[in-house]
């Protein structure tokens, strides 16, 4: 007969360490992850035009291909599927818009001017809708306050608030249409109309407080030459359908629409929306953040170009989007399990849609 003695309080296993959460650093930094972060990624930094300019242009390529073949074939299926392919396509190209607030202006040279052209402009978002807008919610003392364009505290809002953010980019095309077509026209001979625009709908922010401050200096001169592009094109788009008639601007207008509800539904869950407006640690606005890191494929197509590394762009906000993966495994191997930096990890966009979900069923 074998006998079993009772294991001990003191021989059982550790219990596994909680994930660390914002909570944990409200007041003070992590500063060894922080330090780790600096050191560990001092030969990383270095913005690769033979990494840019192909990744753009092919996507670009690809997505305008698919977008008239969409509008030519009459085959519903090759339609559907060719549509599908353009919106991806077009979403990772648009996505460079986020890399043009960071790098530096004498970086990867033509790059900005290039984008615009083949991109920003057709799908009427120039980069003066993100920059001077996107580096306010990096400001230490303004992420996640009622300053921050970029940032509603979603998990702590009713249910509803949820499907309705997400189902409104739906109309975020045409909503693009008439505010370069119709608003800005409208704005050079009106102020008032110019004012309103520049300061309600020339941003790319979910924020509804968020006023936009006059633009000065050199990137006023960059607003108006975008800004006349993207007006110009969006009229010859509307007098494009009493020529080739309106099958064409519909069918670019349902591929847009599907990649403006894929790019909100990835900045839903770019961050856990928890903070109540107080400033935070750099610590804390990393823990408010997501990664969604390997292995799996599928962050890769919904959060494209460095931002299924969203958090550990908001610990190093200069950090091209092509060695994020690079400074990620370092930090993963060097900080190792139960680390603060694992904190931000999480597996996928379903776990974090239901966090956040949860979050808004419960009472306050």
């Amino acid at each position: 007969m074998t006998m079993h003695q009772p294991i001990t309080k003191s021989q059982a296993a550790p219990a596994p360490r909680q994930k660390a959460v914002r909570a944990d650093f409200i007041d003070a930094d992590d500063k060894d992850m922080l330090r780790a972060a600096r050191d560990l990624t001092k030969d990383l930094g270095e913005a690769r035009a033979s990494i840019y300019w192909p990744d753009m242009l092919i996507s670009a390529a690809l997505g305008y291909g698919a977008i008239a073949l969409a509008i030519l074939t009459s085959n519903l299926a090759v339609a559907i599927v060719s549509g599908f392919v353009a919106s991806l396509a077009l979403y990772r190209a648009l996505m460079f818009i986020h890399e043009l607030t960071h790098i530096h202006k004498s970086a990867l040279p033509g790059f900005r001017l290039g984008w615009n052209l083949l991109v920003g402009i057709p799908m009427l978002t120039p980069s003066f809708m993100y920059e001077g807008v996107h580096v306010i919610h990096h400001k230490r003392t303004q992420y996640g306050t009622v300053e921050d364009p970029e940032y509603l505290p979603l998990a702590l809002m009713k249910p509803w608030s949820l499907p309705a953010f997400v189902i409104v980019a739906l109309l975020a095309p045409i909503a693009l249409i008439i505010r370069s077509a119709i608003l800005v026209p409208l704005g050079a001979i009106f102020p008032a109309v110019r004012n309103w625009t520049w300061g309600r709908v020339s941003a790319l922010a979910i924020n509804p407080d968020f006023r936009r401050k006059a633009p000065t200096g050199d990137f006023a001169k960059r607003v108006r030459w975008q800004e006349a592009g993207a007006s110009i094109w969006a009229i010859t788009l509307i007098a494009s359908t009493f020529v080739i008639g309106w099958k064409p601007l519909l069918v670019a207008l349902a591929i847009f629409s599907f990649t403006a509800l894929l790019n909100q539904l990835r900045t839903l869950v770019a961050h856990l929306w928890e903070n109540e407006g107080e400033p935070m640690t750099v610590t804390a606005q990393f823990l408010d953040s997501v990664n969604v890191p390997p292995p799996g494929l599928v962050a890769e197509i919904w959060a494209p170009v460095g931002l299924r590394y969203h958090a550990l762009h908001h610990l190093m906000p200069s950090m091209p989007y092509h060695d994020l993966p690079e400074a990620h495994r370092r930090l993963a191997r060097e900080l190792g399990v139960g680390s603060t930096y694992e904190g931000a990890n999480h597996p996928g966009m379903g776990n974090l849609v239901s966090r956040i979900a949860r979050s808004t069923m419960m009472p306050r």
